[in-house]
């Protein structure tokens, strides 16, 4: 049978380009999960295990798992999963816990915050939890301390619902052309007194950390509670698209920037001094010259960086002739 190509109107090149990377959120389908696929026992700030989604603040008395999962709604095979194994009682007021994704200032200035045109975001994303009521989400300028705040409300428990949120433009405060970090998102899931006291502040202004959560329900206060979130899309413009969802090897791609699991290093000692000197490549160019921790040390060598920037690494043994260096490392880079 014969092809035919039917034309029914142009598209400009704009508009397609426009459909292109439109998602800023990185991972947000949370398939990549390079640390592994649970870590137990978790009582502070700044953890991961699905890959760019970091579990910022101070929690205070609680505890909790958090799991790369399998449970997602239809159209996702896997979502960031927060399972509390010790209530959250808010005891302090800088109690408190969400998931937070910090984003470069170069990758951000098509949305040309500072400028009379500053352009308006919209959040969308899946979220099932078994405490209902009211949540927080915020956008954090860190070049200019500026944030916005949002809320919208879980209805059901243990059911997954999609959320829309749009943020307006700020035209107060442009961002850092820079690899640093220049704006987070932040969805909360429990707030203490510092975050809660004020009033929120669903416009743009200067931070006021009082202002940030007010409302927030604290989802942590049981161990029967859950939070599964996954489909995290952060756009410009006023109307939530469809999930841009990427093949597995590009947003891999996108998360090795920022940290690379199990570097594969090796060598056999010069005969002339038994000395190893391992160059190797990283997969994906790093955001800045990475931390290197030795994973796993085949041959009990205890290998040493000796040079490492953004690109490549060079592994340094001194030692014995009878045996070879085997190792890996994770090439931390994170914001």
């Amino acid at each position: 049978m014969a092809l035919t190509k039917v034309t029914t109107g142009t598209i400009a090149d704009d508009s397609i380009q426009s459909l292109k990377n439109r998602n800023l959120v990185i991972n947000g389908a949370m398939q990549v999960a390079q640390r592994g696929t649970s870590q137990a026992g978790i009582t502070g700030p700044a953890q991961f295990v699905v890959d760019r989604m970091r579990t910022g603040f101070t929690l205070g008395t609680g505890a909790y798992t958090l799991n790369h999962s399998t449970n997602a709604p239809d159209g996702f095979a896997n979502s960031y999963h927060i399972d509390v194994t010790t209530a959250m009682t808010l005891g302090g007021a800088s109690d408190g816990c969400g998931m937070v994704q910090l984003l470069e200032g170069q990758d951000l200035q098509h949305i040309k915050k500072g400028t009379a045109d500053a352009e308006s975001l919209t959040l969308s994303f899946w979220i099932k939890s078994t405490k209902t009521g009211t949540y927080i989400a915020e956008l954090y300028d860190f070049d200019n301390a500026r944030h916005i705040s949002k809320s919208y409300t879980v209805n059901s428990s243990n059911t997954w619902e999609k959320k829309e949120i749009t943020f307006p433009g700020d035209t107060t405060g442009s961002l850092d052309n820079d690899n640093l970090a220049s704006f987070g998102l932040l969805l909360f899931f429990s707030a203490g007194t510092n975050y809660t006291s004020g009033t929120l502040n669903t416009s743009w202004g200067s931070n006021v950390t009082a202002n940030r959560a007010v409302g927030q329900v604290n989802a942590l206060d049981s161990t029967s509670n859950d939070i599964y979130i996954t489909g995290v899309q952060l756009e410009v413009g006023d109307v939530a698209t469809p999930f841009e969802h990427k093949v597995f090897s590009d947003e891999l791609a996108r998360c090795m920037r920022y940290f690379e699991a199990e570097v594969p290093t090796w060598g056999t000692p010069r005969s002339s001094d038994n000395v190893i000197h391992s160059p190797g490549y990283f997969k994906v160019q790093k955001r800045s010259t990475p931390t290197m921790t030795l994973v796993l040390d085949t041959y009990s060598k205890n290998p040493s960086i000796q040079k490492v920037n953004a690109d490549y690494y060079v592994t340094y043994v001194t030692g014995t002739a009878s045996t070879s260096l085997d190792a890996t490392f994770d090439a931390d880079a994170e914001l």
